[in-house]
């Protein structure tokens, strides 16, 4: 039997769980899982659940560290404190903890921090990046926009280490304000209003300010072993209404070729691309599992559980997906059980 704890993670944790047990060798796991909210549905997968305490920094790893050795834990696959549990990776190993992270902490520290990870693009040809500039102060932010508008583009900004959809916002100066009341919460805003609303402070958390790629969105989900040699990478292309199709995009397929020849990222992370006029660009890789990886999955190749195989040392056969599968998902109820 073998012991895997995820911490503080997303609702699909559920499924990555579920996938992981219901792996076709038979192979058994325990899963633990700790998070604030007791009801969490991540929580619903477990066997054994914890509510999380209120921590920072190296006390967050304690924390972790001590949840591991209490139960035994073979596999860690951390989202929360991702960095700072990879710079205490030494503590972890020394009680035969298996940690799911880069163990490159310069090199995960950038992927966090996406201002630092186009830096280290620039130059390359591993794949294309917006035009950006970065922004901490109100006038920065204006010449920043100004700049980029001038050379024709669309502008949006967004913090440098967001995860997903959060703090992006798309500037639109042709808003009507009284429209934007009733209808639904839009990412757009006024230069103005942004403008204004950063003014209000001297100095703010740092902004990438930055084109905006207007045309098809896709996220590749990469399968690694664990000296960052890639396994299979995974087209998936956002659509409308929930939609997604796994498409073999070779040009997709060589930049993750690329970022996995010069990167070496072990086990499962996401590469987000965005094309704009005909050219895909980096929007930022996510060195975890996707929040859309289920999906992906049903190309048959079934990562979480070959990520856990891979970090086990049990070598498995190259996975060959099947692509032309579109795809959706609906809501499903969950009767709650108790936190265990």
């Amino acid at each position: 039997m073998t012991n895997i704890y995820f911490n503080r993670w997303f609702s699909v944790a559920y499924h990555y769980m579920n996938m992981i047990r219901d792996n076709p060798d038979g192979e058994s796991f325990r899963f633990y899982g700790t998070h604030p909210d007791v009801n969490h549905l991540s929580l619903q997968a477990c066997d054994h659940a914890e509510q999380e305490p209120s921590l920072q920094g190296g006390e967050y790893v304690d924390y972790a560290l001590d949840f591991c050795r209490r139960n035994e834990i073979d596999v860690f696959i951390p989202r929360l404190k991702m960095l700072e549990i990879a710079k205490e990776i030494g503590r972890f190993d020394a009680i035969g903890t298996k940690v799911m992270v880069c163990r490159d902490v310069e090199l995960l520290e950038s992927m966090m921090e996406k201002e630092l990870f186009y830096e280290r693009l620039q130059g390359s040809d591993v794949v294309p990046i917006p035009e950006y500039e970065t922004a901490e102060t109100p006038e920065q932010f204006r010449s920043g926009y100004e700049k980029l508008a001038e050379q024709g583009h669309r502008v949006c900004f967004k913090p440098t280490n967001a995860e997903g959809g959060m703090g992006f916002r798309i500037i639109d100066n042709d808003l009507d304000p009284l429209a934007g009341l009733y209808g639904y919460v839009s990412s757009s805003i006024s230069f103005e209003q942004a403008y204004d609303a950063l003014s209000r402070v001297e100095r703010f958390p740092k902004l990438m300010v930055m084109e905006l790629l207007e045309d098809e969105e896709y996220s590749i989900d990469c399968l690694a072993d664990s000296a960052g040699g890639l396994l299979t990478a995974i087209p998936r292309r956002k659509a409308a209404g929930r939609v997604y199709t796994l498409d073999a995009v070779p040009e997709l397929l060589e930049i993750a070729r690329g970022i996995a020849d010069k990167f070496r990222i072990p086990y499962v992370y996401n590469i987000q691309v965005k094309y704009n006029k005909g050219v895909p660009k980096l929007l930022e890789i996510n060195p975890r599992m996707s929040g859309g990886l289920y999906i992906t999955c049903l190309s048959g190749v079934n990562m979480p559980y070959l990520a856990v195989q891979e970090i086990l040392g049990k070598r498995t056969d190259t996975p060959v997906p099947r692509y032309g599968v579109r795809a959706s998902y609906i809501e499903h109820p969950i009767v709650l059980a108790d936190l265990r």
